[in-house]
């Protein structure tokens, strides 16, 4: 397997995580109730601000790896894979990573840095592909 589509393995794996990150505290505080049901109507208590801290950092992780997929394809499935493009991809997981606490703790600006290199290192394995 490339360097590329394992970082990618490794970056699916940390969506998981967060999903339980997530999942756990949400389930306590909304109840098995409401998170089991269809949701047709909204929770009648709020998520706290943390919990929904790591909702939208999940969130925001699959809108990422949404592009970071595509530039692992692309790169793998051209055969262009480097050194430049393996390094992109150990950035962006270390980026996303990384990005979970800055969320969660409120890290500003940091939080929004963080997002921003892994998305360079994202635009870069794009740009990579085409050269």
């Amino acid at each position: 397997m490339t360097p590329e589509l394992t970082i990618l393995t490794l970056a699916a794996l940390l969506q998981v995580v967060q999903f339980g990150l997530f999942a756990i505290p949400a389930n306590l505080e909304l109840g098995t109730g409401y998170t089991s049901s269809a949701r047709d109507r909204p929770p009648s208590r709020q998520l706290s601000d943390k919990t929904a801290r790591l909702q939208r950092a999940m969130a925001n992780h699959f809108e990422g790896l949404i592009l970071f997929s595509i530039a692992t394809f692309v790169i793998t499935f051209s055969d262009q894979g480097s050194a430049v493009t393996a390094l992109c991809a150990t950035i962006y997981l270390i980026a996303r990573i990384a990005y979970v606490p800055a969320y969660y703790f409120g890290w500003r600006p940091w939080r929004s840095a963080i997002w921003g290199i892994g998305f360079l290192a994202t635009t870069v394995m794009l740009l990579a592909a085409l050269v």
